[in-house]
């Protein structure tokens, strides 16, 4: 049996992006910051994104069964930490600067992209959700750095041209 703790150390070496993951609806905005999603499939676009159920906002992700992943650049350090600290709601969403797109779950003006999702279906494993989302809306902007996470810490990832 693998002990958490060597679990947890061992995925501290995995590098990943930093992404704020949103939903707006009834109950008001809400977010939380993730570094657990993927690409499952291009046909239909889907995203696997995994949230704690223990976590304050998760039956507002649930009930709205919308989301948006708003993958962070390189100047967004505060605005993770802001997403991932015991701030409210509304004072999270004062960081940056939002708007939607056809969801309405808020997505990041100058976030490298988002992607707007429907949750399509939703697996439980532990102590975590599993929300498949198929993506419904694409916005991209011209960063060329990007926030990673790698050794518990923050770093920036260039892109670089080869000649």
């Amino acid at each position: 049996m693998i002990e958490a703790s060597d679990f947890k150390n061992a995925m501290a070496l995995l590098t990943t992006a930093v992404n704020v993951i949103t939903t707006r609806g009834h109950s008001g905005a809400h977010g939380f910051t993730a570094s657990a999603v993927c690409s499952v499939t291009d046909t239909p676009p889907t995203l696997l994104v995994c949230m704690n159920q223990a976590a304050r906002s998760h039956a507002h992700f649930v009930d709205n069964e919308t989301l948006s992943v708003n993958v962070l650049g390189a100047q967004h350090e505060y605005l993770s930490n802001a997403f991932a600290s015991r701030l409210s709601s509304k004072e999270r969403f004062e960081q940056g600067s939002w708007t939607e797109l056809v969801t309405g779950s808020p997505v990041l003006e100058d976030a490298l992209v988002s992607f707007d999702c429907e949750i399509e279906d939703i697996q439980q494993v532990g102590s975590h959700s599993i929300f498949m989302c198929r993506v419904v809306a694409i916005k991209q902007s011209q960063q060329e750095e990007s926030l990673v996470y790698f050794n518990r810490a923050y770093h920036q990832l260039a892109q670089v041209e080869i000649a």
